[in-house]
């Protein structure tokens, strides 16, 4: 996330179920990674991993570059991918710092390759990308992806997955003042505002998807793990309670105690400096 007080709502968003969202979110897709390397033509020196929250999207670069920094400002996140990181061996070369996407504490033209899983969203774009441009070298890459939601699996399932999500917007738009709401920037938008900063000489969308197991209880944790749902719990509110019911039993009732594959689909916006 981006500094400044006025983005203080968007990394309190994560504080506190570090623990259910490293359960049940998507480690980051080997795909993507494939993809990247691809661009700079070899195996990076530098990644850096910016909003990595609890190191879903950081560890698998573990094998496949030379050193790799998640940067997260959330300090209970964060702490959870320190506790992912004293678990491995050979980690020497991951590390996880507490940074700002816009204030990052590195040198200018020194990394090669600049993620944001899942993250970009809730950073301010136009410092956001300056800095990601001085921290790149010149062929660098810079990446945000995003899995869509919810993961392709049955109509009625993903119909009761929005009326949950709506709902919880619904619930937060009712009890929070509009100046403490998180800040949530349209996904859409990030291949037009990487091209509108005028600093990477090439830019495009690359669409994929990523097959994984699910049962019903890590379907249900996946819509569990949303940012909004969980702002609801923090305000001890127990008006989701019948929507977040009735979404169970709807995904006990198509999983029928079965594990499935399930589609998770990735839209990756680039640019290349």
């Amino acid at each position: 996330m981006s500094s400044g007080s006025h983005m203080q709502s968007n990394i309190d968003r994560f504080s506190g179920f570090e623990g259910h969202y490293d359960r049940y979110r998507p480690k980051a897709p080997v795909v993507a990674i494939d993809i990247l390397t691809n661009y700079i033509g070899a195996k990076p020196n530098v990644v850096i991993d910016v909003g990595c929250g609890t190191g879903l999207s950081t560890f698998v670069w573990k094998e496949r570059a030379e050193r790799v920094i998640g940067i997260e400002p959330n300090d209970d996140m964060r702490s959870k991918a320190l506790e992912h990181l004293s678990s491995y061996e050979d980690t020497g070369h991951i590390s996880f710092i507490k940074g700002y996407s816009d204030q990052l504490p590195l040198e200018s033209s020194s990394i090669d390759i600049v993620t944001c899983s899942q993250s970009f969203h809730w950073m301010e774009p136009v410092s956001t990308l300056r800095e990601f441009a001085r921290v790149l070298r010149d062929g660098g890459v810079f990446a945000a992806y995003d899995c869509d939601w919810p993961p392709t699996l049955n109509w009625q399932v993903e119909a009761a997955y929005e009326r949950l999500v709506d709902k919880s917007e619904e619930i937060i738009a009712a009890h929070v003042p509009e100046k403490d709401r998180a800040s949530k920037r349209d996904k859409e938008r990030h291949l037009q505002e990487i091209r509108k900063s005028g600093r990477f000489r090439f830019a495009k969308e690359i669409v994929f998807h990523n097959m994984e197991l699910c049962d019903a209880e890590r379907y249900f944790g996946l819509a569990v793990s949303q940012g909004g749902i969980q702002s609801v719990f923090k305000l001890g509110s127990d008006a989701l309670n019948r929507e977040l019911e009735s979404y169970r039993s709807t995904v006990n009732d198509y999983f029928a105690g079965r594990t499935l594959d399930v589609m998770f689909s990735y839209r990756m916006r680039i640019g290349i400096k």
